[in-house]
């Protein structure tokens, strides 16, 4: 069974090898990410950022329903290709997305740092995603636009704590300049690429990834 979207007909497993879809469209492996969080903390700004490179200024309408998206990368000379899945964070879409959420292999949770009432709603984010995710699901927490520093409500102390009280990897983000966007994507891939491999898990540990990669980028260019 396939189903159609964004006019190609994509594959509906996530798991092993795939064969390509049209001359060019090769890849080895798929794995399902989706981006939750309150609906205006960035979610298809920062999918749109990761995709082409590109920043949607000015007012959009917002995400309906859910929203879907490839892209391939490569890793270790295997090419990955992540569908990422873009979902409305208002509270009437909930049940469309609930429906999702079991055939995800990655969760990236944003909540924005401008928006105290995004970072608060982000332990009832993370009920849902126990009740209606895999057990394994990777999980990972991102305060998004740590660009806007003038209106800045939600600290980086309170994003790492309440990462470290759910024992989940969290980086701040901006879906405007890039900082860490490509990061989060590569962190979780990498992930999911080990655990589809069967090689020892341990071998890889996401939390030491991402800080070996930040601590690459600050060295050459200031970012963390």
């Amino acid at each position: 069974m396939s189903v159609a979207v964004n006019g190609d007909v994509q594959p509906s497993s996530v798991n092993g090898r795939r064969q390509p879809r049209s001359p060019g469209a090769v890849y080895d492996l798929a794995c399902k990410v989706m981006l939750l969080g309150d609906s205006g903390v960035g979610k298809t700004c920062f999918l749109i950022q990761f995709k082409d490179g590109a920043f949607l200024s000015g007012t959009f309408l917002a995400t309906v329903g859910i929203d879907f998206r490839n892209k391939v990368i490569t890793l270790d000379g295997l090419k990955v290709n992540l569908q990422i899945w873009d979902t409305a964070g208002q509270e009437r879409f909930r049940s469309v997305t609930h429906a999702y959420y079991r055939d995800a292999q990655a969760l990236l949770l944003l909540y924005d740092v401008t928006n105290k009432a995004s970072f608060d709603n982000i332990r009832a984010w993370l009920t849902e995603v126990h009740e209606f995710a895999h057990k394994d699901v990777v999980i990972m927490l991102l305060g998004n636009k740590c660009d806007v520093t003038s209106t800045r409500v939600v600290r980086r102390e309170d994003g790492e704590s309440l990462a470290k009280e759910y024992g989940i990897p969290f980086m701040e983000t901006s879906a405007k300049t890039g900082i860490n966007v490509e990061l989060a994507f590569l962190a979780v891939a990498r992930a999911l690429k080990q655990r589809s491999s069967q090689q020892d898990e341990s071998k890889f540990q996401i939390h030491q990834y991402i800080q070996s990669q930040k601590k690459k980028k600050s060295s050459c260019c200031g970012l963390l």
